[in-house]
């Protein structure tokens, strides 16, 4: 069985072209707060670990476990028997595919994942809140406007009072180029445990190549 079709465009592993996806703009008093809300919550994480489960435009579901450190290292290990891997070094982002022995790189700041593991993004100036039919969830769509074709990625929060600034990452949905939609989804979040840098090594499979 191959896993290509499921490499997840909400991880970022190519950039996205969403040319109609709008622009930052002014927002109310009330969106503005939540949005400063959102940077503190951010500016808060050093490190995040969760469970999370991966949904594509078909409904295919993978699961797996979330490892970040920021700035820049985040690690994807996907459920067992899954031969896929996705790791961040601080630079960028490494896709791993052990089934094709194939591996590939995109900077993370060429990735919307930037907007997560980036402390210096100031979301003020790419995200704007956007209406959620939940009250107890808060929406933040963040989009690069000079750089468009970079992607956008909508980040779900969960107003909670027991997380960093009062929010709680629950995870976020992206488009790629084709405009399909994947949807990832946190739970068991634990933040700002100390993780190990040894972490976000991985095994190159590709013969006489070696690992980072």
């Amino acid at each position: 069985m191959s896993f290509r079709p499921l490499i997840p465009a909400a991880l970022a592993l190519a950039p996205l072209a969403l040319a109609s996806a709008p622009a930052v703009q002014a927002q109310a008093p009330a969106a503005e707060a939540d949005l400063a809300a959102v940077q503190r919550h951010m500016a808060a994480i050093q490190t995040m670990t969760a469970d999370f489960t991966q949904t594509d435009r078909a409904g295919k579901v993978l699961t797996g476990t979330l490892t970040l450190k920021r700035p820049g290292h985040v690690r994807f290990q996907y459920e067992k028997g899954v031969p896929l891997l996705i790791v961040g070094d601080g630079k960028a982002l490494t896709f791993i595919d052990y089934q094709v022995k194939q591996v590939s790189r995109w900077p993370i700041g060429k990735s919307p994942l930037t907007f997560i593991l980036d402390p210096a993004k100031d979301l003020s100036k790419v995200a704007r809140v956007v209406e959620s039919a939940d009250p107890r969830l808060l929406l933040v769509q963040a989009r690069d406007p000079g750089r468009p074709e970079f992607g956008t990625i909508t980040l779900a929060f969960v107003r909670d009072t027991t997380g960093p600034a009062g929010l709680t990452l629950n995870g976020w949905t992206a488009l790629d180029a084709q405009n399909n939609r994947t949807q990832i989804r946190l739970s068991n979040q634990r933040f700002n445990g100390p993780i190990d840098d040894q972490a976000f090594k991985w095994r190159d499979p590709r013969q006489g190549v070696r690992g980072r």
